[in-house]
């Protein structure tokens, strides 16, 4: 590894430099080379461990961040629970929890769902993937946890043979299927996915119930481009609620995360939302119910700008300030529930952006002081030109703005590109 920080491919023609190994050796070297310089922020701790294998580089980009590994074990733990104000009673119950991990790949989420879990099992149908986790699996620090065994199959051919289990134990399947089709292409229904766990879980619980098993718990991840509403009508039927977490990763959504829980007393919660900027977000939890039920005033002026009122008897207010939600939020949905809770008004109708005229410091998302509504020949040419560009719900793209009036990406300015009351405008600001 005294290799690290070399450029690996000059490394790769180099070969002749490195008489001492095979072939295979030195593919395997700049495997783990790349491997470690591509993981450094997404796999901290494990690039860490000189001893860590690492798979090739298409396994690697699929696998979970530690963040959001470890989120996912928070989950199962009860600490992440938002609608949930004593989580003791449920992270006694998930201890005894075997888990059972229907997708293994790189066995990043294994090793933190297994942490809070009594037993765990690792399904894989990839033997080198299965190769690689034998040997993690067992490296010191995780070795001494939760014990892990490891299966060399399909898992559709796990679930016919699956042991029966311990009374009062539950179980917990993780499934993160595969979404590319056979061609490499993308998908994003879950019937279209591999495998498909429209047709896998009610397999599962058919099994559990012939044995008079505890019904098992269901944790799935899923695309980012996962469209939640279809996903639902797929799943409602075979069991509910489902819990939906939208996570992302500085503002960039990672998983779409559908848990069914195991016990009743979280069942009874019902079907909620939750979306979070790991790595230092807060949640936001909401229902479906409470998206449909909220309501936003749009009547807004900027001072320097134009009004409109959408209701001519309702107080049109000032605004100097822009909010724009996090990423994971406006993926989960709420686009009037976050203006609502915050006490904001809606630049217009159709866009997601939201304003007051008094500073809310703790809105979750980016926040912007108005500077001006001048015209941008005239920004552009007084002061250089210089802007980061956002472009919702306009006439032009922001690369279509920064080509017409030659504008230059940097800066600490922003160029907000939106509408105000169904009228095109360009704003000004600084970040908060």
């Amino acid at each position: 590894m005294s290799h690290l920080g070399d450029d690996v491919a000059q490394l790769a023609l180099q070969r002749r430099r490195f008489t001492e190994l095979t072939d295979d050796e030195f593919r395997w070297a700049l495997q783990q080379i790349e491997a470690r310089q591509r993981l450094a922020q997404k796999l901290p701790s494990l690039v860490a461990q000189p001893e860590f294998w690492f798979p090739v580089r298409l396994s690697c980009e699929q696998c979970s961040s530690e963040l959001t590994a470890r989120y996912k074990a928070q989950l199962i733990a009860g600490t992440q629970n938002a609608q949930q104000d004593d989580c003791t009673q449920h992270s006694a119950l998930n201890a005894q929890l075997i888990l059972h991990d229907l997708t293994g790949g790189m066995g990043i989420d294994t090793l933190f769902l297994s942490s809070v879990c009594r037993e765990a099992h690792y399904v894989e149908r990839d033997e080198e993937l299965c190769r690689l986790a034998a040997h993690n699996f067992t490296l010191p620090g995780i070795a001494e946890r939760t014990p892990i065994h490891i299966h060399h199959t399909s898992a559709e051919d796990y679930i016919s043979h699956l042991p029966c289990g311990e009374e009062g134990r539950g179980s917990l399947f993780f499934v993160d299927p595969a979404r590319r089709d056979s061609h490499g292409g993308k998908v994003f229904r879950l019937r279209d996915c591999t495998p498909d766990v429209t047709q896998l879980l009610p397999q599962i619980r058919s099994l559990f119930l012939s044995r008079a098993m505890n019904p098992p718990a269901f944790l799935l991840k899923l695309s980012p481009m996962l469209d939640i509403s279809a996903a639902l009508a797929d799943l409602t039927p075979i069991c509910s609620p489902w819990q939906v977490h939208v996570v992302s990763v500085r503002n960039e959504v990672k998983e779409v995360l559908l848990y069914h829980p195991v016990t009743a007393f979280e069942r009874g919660q019902g079907e909620f939302i939750t979306a979070i900027d790991l790595p230092d977000g807060k949640p936001f939890t909401f229902t479906p119910d409470e998206e449909r039920a909220a309501t936003l005033d749009v009547n807004c002026q900027l001072s320097y700008g134009f009004s409109r009122s959408f209701e001519a008897l309702a107080e049109i207010r000032t605004i100097n300030y822009i909010y724009e939600p996090s990423a994971a939020i406006l993926k989960a949905g709420a686009f009037r529930l976050i203006g609502a809770r915050y006490g904001l008004l809606k630049l217009d109708p159709n866009t997601h952006l939201y304003a007051s005229e008094r500073l809310i410091a703790d809105f979750p998302g980016r926040i912007f002081r108005i500077e001006d509504t001048e015209s941008v020949t005239s920004l552009v040419g007084r002061k250089g030109g210089v802007f980061n560009i956002i472009a919702r719900n306009y006439p032009l793209t922001a690369d279509q703005l920064r080509r017409k009036y030659r504008i230059m990406d940097g800066g600490d300015r922003y160029l907000i590109a939106t509408r105000l009351a169904g009228k095109p405008i360009l704003i000004t600001a600084t970040r908060c």
